[in-house]
């Protein structure tokens, strides 16, 4: 029996949920105290994420989160494709808000390259940056409603998301996988009735999200699965690297649409939303929160954005369109050189970040002149952030690792990359 305990749990996960304390053995594990796996097929693990917990009766000792069950090697395939080629593996990093994956990668390129898209197309990549986070959002507050049993909710998020890729549908071809954003701008420009389109459904937004709020904020059962459940300070948020709404919900006022400005940020007036608390009900209010900022941001770009050009003209570096390429000689030799020997950046390397909805999405590439990265590394929120998991859930019951990780809103798409 002893030898069949044993083989069960790997040597190497009882060894990570006994670091926390020295004074027990490995018998006094698997004797006194149960290792559970939560997962890999755990449907409220919001991806094939696979968490083994040390337990006491219900209550959580120790928690390992164990990644890698969904990786495709997107880093290392990044190193046999072009630039422009890789432009849709982005997308399905953090499939939630494809576009503003779309635009962290190519503004990296565009920053290796010495390339400055047209202002119009940076007003676009904004609007959809913004539209994305709204509907990120949306979905992380419908499904952490639904983890502590609030489905009704899940529905209404659903349905205002579906808003959201209608609009993708009109402007990218593409409701989800959009593959919209272009190295030097994007793949076509918006026209005029579908800005007035993306107007009418931001009046909308803010009385949509009162009323999931007076339907959530009202409901004992959902306050007291999240408050004062998975509190993390923001000392320890900020030792973990945690980023986005999951630190701003500890107190820490760090977005990189402030302190580090990208595209038009800077011309852009909104507020950081910061709650101190630290648990997972902070988590939830600066999301909701921020869908509301959003609205301001992309209501702003709609009253700036100027007319123009969508593709910068460096026909050395950015694609010409179909219509040159099919009239025109030197389109044509332009985009032959480009499709078979690539974008061609200097030796050099660079990372770039970008505040994505659920935190900081970096992309460091390294170049040695040739139309393919030598190197490159993603800094994917989810893949940062779900490593404190093995501090928040300590001393919660089994029911409450659920509402934790929701609260996180990780994607395994881009944690595993």
């Amino acid at each position: 029996m002893e030898k069949l305990k044993k083989e069960i749990v790997h040597p190497k996960i009882i060894q990570a949920l006994l670091e926390q304390d020295n004074n027990l053995t490995v018998e006094d594990v698997l004797d006194n105290e149960m290792i559970l796996n939560m997962g890999p097929q755990h449907p409220a693990t919001h991806g094939v994420l696979r968490v083994v917990l040390r337990l006491d009766g219900e209550t959580v000792i120790a928690c390992v989160p164990e990644l890698g069950y969904l990786h495709r090697g997107y880093e290392k395939m990044a190193e046999n494709m072009g630039y422009l080629e890789y432009i849709p593996h982005t997308d399905r990093l953090d499939y939630l808000s494809p576009p503003a994956n779309n635009v962290a990668y190519v503004l990296a390129v565009e920053k290796l390259a010495g390339i400055e898209a047209p202002k119009r197309a940076q007003y676009i990549r904004m609007i959809m940056s913004e539209l994305a986070r709204m509907g990120s959002h949306l979905i992380a507050i419908g499904a952490l409603a639904m983890d502590v049993g609030a489905l009704t909710v899940f529905l209404w998020t659903m349905r205002e998301r579906e808003k959201i890729l209608n609009l993708y549908d009109v402007i990218c071809g593409a409701r989800f996988t959009t593959s919209y954003t272009r190295i030097g701008g994007v793949a076509q420009d918006i026209d005029s009735a579908t800005l007035i389109n993306i107007r009418e459904f931001i009046d909308q937004v803010d009385e949509n999200v009162d009323e999931i709020e007076k339907l959530l904020n009202s409901n004992r059962i959902f306050i007291e699965r999240l408050e004062g459940v998975g509190v993390i300070n923001a000392q320890d948020a900020i030792d973990f690297g945690l980023t986005g709404p999951s630190l701003r919900g500890s107190g820490v006022e760090f977005d990189l649409r402030r302190a580090t400005p990208y595209m038009f940020y800077n011309e852009m007036d909104f507020k950081i939303p910061v709650y101190k608390e630290g648990d997972c009900l902070a988590r939830y209010f600066v999301r909701a929160d921020e869908v509301r900022e959003s609205v301001k941001i992309v209501r702003q770009c709609l009253d700036k954005i100027p007319q123009g050009p969508v593709l910068a003209n460096q026909p050395k570096k950015v694609m010409p369109r179909k219509v040159e390429v099919y009239t025109r000689m030197e389109e044509l030799i332009h985009d032959f050189m480009l499709v078979n020997f690539g974008l061609n950046p200097p030796v050099g390397e660079i990372y770039h970040a970008v505040e994505n909805s659920k935190g900081e999405l970096g992309f460091y590439i390294v170049s040695k002149g040739e139309g393919h990265p030598w190197k490159m590394k993603i800094r994917s929120p989810s893949f940062v952030n779900l490593q404190a998991l093995s501090k928040l859930c300590i001393g919660h019951l089994i029911s409450d690792v659920v509402a934790i990780i929701g609260s996180l809103d990780p994607v395994m798409g881009e944690a595993d990359k």
